[in-house]
């Protein structure tokens, strides 16, 4: 049985049961965390592959393979209601060409009030919106100088997508060693006021 990337054999489905009836008092993350544990499922930096675990103990279920204990809390929407604050109101007009804005750096968004207005800017300004993604996530705030320009954020690569794998012209054993070379630009928003030619531009192609 292949599930997230993995294969389960017959004697690992017994395993995830007997791990399940073992822990009747365990929630579905302590259960993913512990399956985890025992099949030895890393990530590449050493921690466990809980997320994935989890999607694949449901997915399990939902083929009649094993039996979860209930959920403890109701699965997160997709989208998730954000109120706009005065924090990201339309700020002052940027102009300057790209070469006079100065020094260009990106700090990561890190800990809930970056990551809370991170969110908030890109609700409000991102075409698409703000979407919770699966996978692992980096975020990103860019400044020049001391001004907020842009903001970027990239994500874990999907398992599959035929216009990306027949470009690279890899295998499935190809794909299946090396994806995790892979990440998705899932979101990139220069700020409504910043009129550099030059970003602008570079905004317009990335979304098409």
């Amino acid at each position: 049985m292949r599930y997230c990337g993995r294969e389960f054999s017959d004697q690992e489905i017994v395993l995830i049961r007997q791990v399940i009836k073992d822990n009747p008092s365990l929630n579905r993350t302590k259960v993913s965390k512990l399956v985890c544990e025992k099949l030895q499922w890393h990530k590449l930096n050493g921690g466990l592959k809980e997320m994935s675990c989890r999607v694949a103990l449901i997915r399990m279920q939902a083929d009649g393979l094993v039996q979860l204990p209930m959920p403890t809390q109701r699965a997160p929407c997709s989208r998730v209601r954000i109120n706009f604050t005065e924090r990201t109101d339309i700020g002052e007009e940027i102009i300057s060409p790209v070469h006079l804005l100065g020094y260009i750096r990106l700090e990561r968004a890190i800990g809930s009030s970056a990551l809370s207005l991170w969110r908030e800017y890109i609700e409000r300004y991102h075409y698409l919106g703000y979407t919770q993604l699966p996978g692992a996530q980096i975020r990103y705030f860019i400044y020049a100088e001391t001004k907020l320009v842009a903001l970027l954020s990239f994500s874990a690569a999907a398992w599959k997508t035929a216009p990306r794998d027949q470009f690279i012209g890899w295998s499935h054993e190809q794909r299946e060693r090396n994806l995790h070379f892979i990440i998705n630009n899932s979101r990139f928003l220069i700020l409504p006021w910043v009129r550099s030619a030059a970003l602008v531009q570079l905004n317009s192609m990335l979304c098409n």
